[in-house]
């Protein structure tokens, strides 16, 4: 099984459970209407790595950052910068005929984690998130403006499925994705109260 690290410690995710539109910004530059309820979708353990591959036999791939929390006994321990990669011509053609989302999220290495580190539950207020991508800034988001903040997702997932300890959350992408190519550099960064605290460097290979 593929992991993930915190604090030296190599942690087996089962899954990671991933929310979509949660931020205005985004919806909007995707022509999205805004939902009723939170939209999950799950990528599986197969989807989780610490680099950056652009996927095979694809011709065009995006990049969504997002602020992603490790969870233990059903509570945020921690966190990371993540990478929800996506095909989005893929996904636009799915929902098109109102197919699930698996073929353009859930693909081998479509989860990118830097490593994680611990985090408190009242500091999880005062989180943000920011990428480069060949040094121009292209996503920047925080807390503030998440529709859904992350406890709450927490709740609602539950309402049809369990957390395993060491499974991941990603809470969702501010506006700005796009795509990318191989030998694009990225730099992902998690700021405490606009402190980095979370800094990875990857080259799409």
């Amino acid at each position: 099984m593929n992991h993930i690290i915190l604090e030296n410690q190599l942690i087996y995710p089962s899954k990671v459970v991933c929310i979509g539109r949660n931020y205005t910004e985004h919806i909007k530059e995707l022509n999205n209407e805004t939902p009723e309820e939170m939209v999950f979708f799950i990528k599986p353990n197969s989807a989780i790595t610490n680099k950056l591959l652009f996927p095979k036999e694809q011709n065009s791939c995006h990049y969504e950052a997002e602020i992603s929390f490790l969870i233990e006994e059903n509570k945020i321990t921690a966190v990371a910068f993540g990478l929800d990669l996506t095909l989005r011509e893929v996904q636009s053609k799915l929902k098109t005929k109102g197919l699930p989302w698996e073929r353009a999220k859930a693909f081998n290495n479509s989860a990118v984690f830097s490593k994680f580190v611990p985090i408190s539950e009242e500091d999880i207020s005062k989180l943000s998130i920011e990428l480069y991508i060949n040094n121009e800034l292209k996503q920047k988001g925080d807390y503030s403006l998440m529709i859904n903040k992350p406890n709450e997702m927490i709740k609602e997932a539950n309402t049809f499925l369990s957390f395993e300890d060491g499974d991941i959350l990603m809470s969702g992408t501010p506006s700005g994705v796009g795509s990318f190519k191989i030998g694009d550099t990225f730099l992902g960064k998690i700021l405490l109260d606009k402190k980095v605290i979370v800094e990875e460097n990857y080259k799409a290979i």
